[in-house]
This record gives C-alpha cells, sequence and structure tokens, in this order.
C-alpha cells in the first residue's frame, strides 16, 4: 500500500465513508467538497493521521490548503514522515 491509499484508508475509517475513497485520485477534492469534513472532522482526521503514521502536528504546521485535496494532504503526511 502505498502513501497515498494509506491517507485515503485513514480519511475513510475516520469519516465513516463506507469505502467511498476508494475511488479517490490526489486530485478528488477534500475540504468543501466532502461533507463529512467539516471543523470536528478535520481534528479528528488529524489525530487518526497522527496515530497511524506516528506523526506529531502542531497547529502551525497546518492550514486549509493542507486538505485542499487527497495529494496536498498525502504531501503534508510524507513532509512529516521525513522529518520524524
Amino acid at each position: 500500500m502505498n502513501i497515498t491509499q494509506a491517507v485515503g484508508r485513514v480519511i475513510d475509517e475516520s469519516l465513516c465513508l463506507n469505502g467511498r475513497s476508494a475511488t479517490f485520485t490526489r486530485n478528488t477534492p477534500l475540504l468543501g467538497a466532502i461533507p463529512e469534513l467539516d471543523s470536528m472532522a478535520v481534528v479528528a482526521l488529524i489525530t487518526a493521521l497522527e496515530e497511524q503514521f506516528g506523526l506529531v502536528v502542531d497547529d502551525d504546521d497546518i492550514d486549509g490548503a493542507t486538505f485542499a485535496t487527497l495529494g496536498s494532504l498525502t504531501d503534508f503526511v510524507s513532509r512529516k514522515l521525513a522529518v520524524t
């Protein structure tokens, strides 16, 4: 499983998408496009990513652009993994 698939799986599980993320590509919009991804879900998703990948995400690390697409979120996770 590659990092994009792993991030997609975490999104699916965190947002209870029931497998919908299987069709996501790097260009799939997230924030503002998936109704389940509201402000509270963002917090839950960050926590799930931290647990799944062993990351620590500081408030200053993220902004809306991080959650723009599956690709932008995957790139964020990849960058965090590179520095840990």
